[in-house]
């Protein structure tokens, strides 16, 4: 089922999680335990996220240096198919520009067409650690707009190949991300908009956002969008700190502010078990009042570990 379909079927709230594939060489039975603890809360669908391939240099025999590309974890088509099997829920994919031709995309699109997933997140993805802005790959997308445009092509039965044009059609639900806080890239969050603004009409179907811990900044946001005339569902994302170390390494990895209240009383835990109990407390608070406010779903960045996101899940579900 498609994630609009879960969205206009619901008759309150839904919980949605993401989740990261295992190390390369790690077993699966390490996500189904990340996965099984949260399953009593009948998540609708599970991300799977995606991260681009890494450059190695190794220095040849020759003396010339080599470049490696190196994947850490495995692609998401065989973790979803995976899921499903298990679990019987929907899974959705992400798609990044980053280190795929325009063709090598629309082969993973037919290989997800052919397992019945439904849903995509597209993405433009970060650029490598060896460059200062995102660079394409040579014949890949710049921008996730263009690869939503790939996908609504595909869905509209127009293909890369003259000889694959036609015979079929995709039907893809696009979902594309959105920064309350803007995207750090963007020069302000008005630019920020319009861009986003730009994926919607693209083809986007709905809306996932970066993680916050300001509801009143989602709040915000929601009203710039309708101003901006983005109206396609909107789901927030969150993140509980369960670390004293997080309130100092997520805000320049994600680019999102800590409220003042939260970070001081993190700094006071003694230890990291008060801290995620802290993080936790806090996170309730927000999935309360998001609820009350009637957003459509509940979206958690839990990637590698449950605790926190199970522990919040009892409160509010």
């Amino acid at each position: 089922m498609k994630i609009t379909e879960h969205l206009q079927k619901a008759e309150s709230t839904l919980f949605s999680l993401e989740i990261l594939p295992p190390l390369r060489g790690k077993s699966i039975n390490d996500l189904y335990k990340v996965l099984d603890p949260l399953m009593e809360f009948n998540p609708p669908f599970i991300d799977v996220t995606y991260h681009r391939e890494e450059i190695l240099y190794k220095k040849r025999s020759d003396g010339f240096i080599e470049q490696i590309p190196k994947r850490k974890r495995p692609g998401t088509v065989g973790i979803c198919a995976a899921i499903h099997n298990r679990y019987k829920v929907d899974t959705v994919p992400h798609l990044v520009c980053g280190g795929f031709t325009k063709g090598e995309t629309e082969d993973a699109l037919f290989s997800l067409h052919y397992l019945e997933i439904q849903n995509v997140m597209v993405l433009r993805g970060d650029a490598l650690k060896s460059e200062v802005t995102f660079v394409p790959s040579e014949g890949g997308h710049n921008y996730a707009s263009d690869l939503v445009k790939q996908i609504k092509d595909m869905n509209e039965g127009k293909f890369l190949f003259e000889e694959t044009a036609n015979e079929m059609s995709t039907d893809f639900c696009i979902g594309v991300a959105a920064y309350p806080e803007k995207h750090f890239e963007s020069p302000n969050l008005s630019t920020d908009l319009k861009n986003l603004k730009k994926k919607v009409d693209m083809g986007a179907d709905y809306i996932v956002t970066q993680m916050f811990y300001d509801n009143q900044k989602y709040f915000k946001f929601l009203d710039m969008c309708k101003e901006e005339g983005i109206n396609v569902p909107i789901i927030p994302g969150l993140k509980p700190i369960t670390t004293k170390g997080q309130i100092l390494a997520l805000p320049p990895r994600f680019h999102i502010d800590i409220p003042e209240e939260l970070s001081n009383e993190i700094s006071k835990a003694k230890d990291n078990a008060a801290a995620k109990q802290i993080g936790v407390e806090w996170a309730v608070q927000q999935s309360r009042e998001l609820m009350e406010y009637g957003v459509p779903c509940l979206h958690f960045y839990s990637m590698s570990r449950s605790e926190a996101v199970t522990a919040i899940a009892r409160e509010i579900f």
